[in-house]
């Protein structure tokens, strides 16, 4: 039976960069940066909408869809969005507020549960260096314990923890650094640690 259904819903939209994409060289080229953004971002946006747009026409149809097939296809668009929109903003120009370490209130939060901001970008690197194939590495806190934990995310959908608020994210697809590093996550993560905005990242921490 079909649905009638409201023509003026929300879509996705792809948010411009907080920066200039020539911003953060030397560590992220101004080419690496553009097509990571306006291509592969943009992908993710109007994929998601794609897929609601098949979601409402089979609605309004009474047509039959492939719901398991159609909804992992949407946990990934929405989850690749999501995490570069989160991943923009966790960047700024080194120093104009990228890089060095943190302060506030995150700081104090490292120092509980690493023992030391050492001891928390060793794990964190660790973390992103390993992810299996094409993922990111995630700073989030957990709701019941209140307690920061470091996240694995296999693709953009994969081994991530319901209802924790992350405060930090690092691509290491190869979409995000094959232009300046090649095959080499090792230094694309290296780069990072030098445009970390921890003001964002802290900002994150306080709304909580």
């Amino acid at each position: 039976m079909a649905v009638e259904m409201m023509t003026t819903q929300r879509k996705y939209e792809l948010p411009p960069l907080p920066y200039a994409a020539d911003a953060l060289e030397p560590q992220i080229s101004k080419e690496q940066i553009s097509i990571h953004h306006d291509k592969h971002h943009q992908g993710y946006v109007t994929g998601a909408n794609a897929n609601l747009e098949r979601l409402e026409k089979a609605r309004q149809e009474g047509a039959e869809l492939d719901m398991k097939a159609l909804l992992k296809e949407l946990s990934f668009n929405i989850g690749g969005h999501v995490l570069h929109t989160l991943f923009w903003p966790t960047m700024a120009p080194a120093g104009r507020g990228g890089g060095g370490t943190p302060g506030g209130a995150l700081a104090d939060l490292i120092e509980r549960e690493w023992g030391s901001f050492n001891r928390f970008k060793a794990e964190f690197t660790k973390a992103a260096a390993s992810v299996e194939g094409s993922g990111w590495a995630a700073l989030a806190c957990c709701p019941i314990t209140d307690r920061p934990i470091i996240m694995q995310i296999e693709k953009h959908n994969t081994n991530v923890y319901p209802s924790f608020r992350i405060l930090m994210v690092l691509d290491v697809w190869e979409h995000a650094y094959y232009l300046d590093y090649q095959n080499n996550r090792g230094q694309f993560i290296d780069a990072f640690w030098n445009v970390v905005n921890w003001d964002t990242v802290d900002k994150r921490l306080e709304n909580i």
